[in-house]
């Protein structure tokens, strides 16, 4: 039967599909990685394993707090018992804040060299940092979320 819930759990479907770049169902992948909830399900409930998910094509241009709430939406939008799946202005509800977040992932991972000293240093002492041109970040489906406007 189609009803609100299920809805709902197909929409979790595709915010996995943004997520992850990946189709929901997908026969060119190895057998585990076929079907998309079913791979990403255990990614999902584990916030260690859960930027393992996001599509590698975003070059970490996104929002590591957006990722983690998109998770949690997407998992309860695809629990099994449809009665504890959230109706979909609880959806929209979770979705509306996300747009204001600039957390990008790459601002932390480089964060995160430099405090480790992993800076590669010029003859002169002074540091050098390597970006890599990608999309801006503003292009990025995840990052803040205006597009969904």
């Amino acid at each position: 039967h189609l009803t609100a819930k299920s809805d709902v759990y197909s929409f979790g479907v595709v915010l996995l599909e943004i997520l992850t770049g990946r189709r929901s169902m997908d026969k060119k992948r190895p057998s585990g990685e076929q079907n998309l909830v079913s791979w990403a399900r255990p990614y999902l409930a584990d916030k260690r394993k859960l930027y393992q998910l996001v599509d590698p094509r975003l070059e970490l241009n996104y929002s590591l707090k957006a990722v983690q709430k998109i998770a949690q939406l997407a998992y309860s939008c695809l629990s099994r018992d449809p009665k504890c799946r959230p109706n979909m202005d609880e959806v929209v509800n979770a979705l509306t804040p996300l747009q204001d977040l600039n957390d990008f992932a790459i601002l932390s991972y480089h964060s995160r060299l430099s405090q480790q000293g992993r800076r590669k240093k010029k003859p002169d002492g002074t540091p050098h940092i390597t970006y890599t041109h990608s999309k801006s970040m503003r292009a990025s489906p995840l990052n803040t979320g205006k597009h969904l406007r």
